[in-house]
């Protein structure tokens, strides 16, 4: 297979990102970044162990024989995915999504996000101060409208304005000095338009060179203009420790595996902070400290809770690249982000609840497809 033929953003991309980051990692160990040293050897089994769950999630539906949901009745594959676009486009949930109401809610969110920075009274990305006040209701509820809305936008409309509407988006998210939306936002956009406007492996290339220098602005500036730290490091050396450090923290929770019992799952659907709880228990100081995509199973029930989040991800990921290479549209969209969002959680870690109600929207969304699929299977072999 050539290289520009590879599907980069099917769910495999999360293994080669995970790899990515533990050599960014190694890089800061061996050349001891502020002290960081290599992790203990459990560590990086736990990053296997948990990387080869995830990669079973995503084999799981090949291994039963579903992946083609519409291969049990002959006729052409394009008729097919033809009829299952036109049941989709009938649905209810299509209707809601019509050009107007989409453009109205990214305009909403647009709006809300700059009230935001109004209220807060300057620009979070140039003051830590304000950027801990800067993640407010008005800016939850402006990111909830806003990201699903510019990405189901540009993938069923093909108007180049509205990647203006995105580009504003990403400006006024980026300016709250959180890399977390900021990225979120670039790569599921991205996503979304490489597979509606059939991009080629070369546009990815070009994007991760721009993405990654958009990262480590955003990033650098966060981090000196937080007037309470000093930082010696260089944007580049930045990336490396940050990388070292995140790994570092999974270190301490793989000493106290199972400590929380179910404190971080719980934390992350209510009202609470668990990454409080990480800073607190793994590096024992009360600060928001980011786990990795493996830490927060590891910390509440050990491996059996890490096996259990990393194939649903695996096997959430694949159902939902399946459906959206078939119809597009919404399903392309929703793909889109949680992908990204997934991204972002190799460090970050999954204990954002927000996220977790795109992985929900894209579970409906699979049996929607399979409903679907399954009746037009019914209609056509009677």
């Amino acid at each position: 297979m050539k290289v520009k033929n590879i599907d980069v953003f099917s769910p495999y991309i999360i293994v080669v990102a995970i790899i990515l980051y533990m050599a960014l990692a190694l890089v800061a160990y061996q050349y001891h970044l502020r002290g960081l040293d290599f992790v203990s050897n459990e560590t990086y089994f736990v990053v296997f162990f948990g990387t080869l769950f995830f990669v079973t999630g995503v084999l799981t539906p090949k291994m039963l024989g579903k992946v083609n949901l519409l291969g049990s009745f002959n006729i052409s594959n394009s008729t097919k995915i033809e009829i299952l676009k036109n049941k989709l486009q009938e649905s209810i949930l299509n209707h809601l999504l019509n050009e107007r109401a989409l453009l109205s809610i990214v305009i909403i969110g647009i709006l809300l996000q700059i009230l935001n920075i109004y209220l807060l009274g300057g620009i979070p990305l140039f003051s830590g101060y304000l950027k801990a006040k800067a993640t407010t209701d008005i800016w939850r509820i402006s990111y909830i409208l806003f990201l699903p809305a510019i990405n189901i936008l540009i993938a069923k409309y093909h108007k180049k304005w509205y990647l203006l509407l995105f580009l504003i988006g990403l400006v006024l998210f980026a300016s709250t000095g959180y890399r977390t939306t900021t990225m979120a936002i670039l790569i599921s956009v991205f996503i979304t338009v490489y597979y509606t406007r059939g991009l080629k492996f070369k546009h990815f290339l070009i994007f991760a060179v721009i993405a990654s220098i958009i990262l480590v602005i955003v990033g650098y500036i966060a981090v000196k203009s937080i007037e309470w730290q000093q930082w010696t490091l260089n944007p580049i050396q930045l990336v490396f420790y940050r990388a070292g450090f995140t790994l570092m923290v999974l270190d301490r929770i793989v000493e106290i595996a199972g400590a929380t019992k179910g404190a971080m799952i719980y934390n992350t659907f209510t009202a609470g902070h668990p990454r409080y709880i990480v800073g607190e228990l793994a590096l024992g100081y009360h600060k928001m400290i980011t786990p990795t995509i493996f830490g927060p199973a590891m910390l509440d029930f050990g491996y059996v809770a890490l096996a259990i989040q990393m194939f649903t991800l695996g096997l959430i990921l694949k159902l939902m690249y399946v459906s959206q290479r078939m119809v597009n549209g919404v399903y392309t969209a929703i793909y889109a982000i949680i992908l990204a969002h997934t991204l972002i959680w190799i460090e970050t870690g999954p204990t954002d609840s927000i996220v977790w109600l795109f992985y929900f929207l894209a579970i409906v969304l699979i049996v929607i497809f399979a409903w679907n699929s399954r009746n037009l299977i019914l209609k056509t072999n009677n």
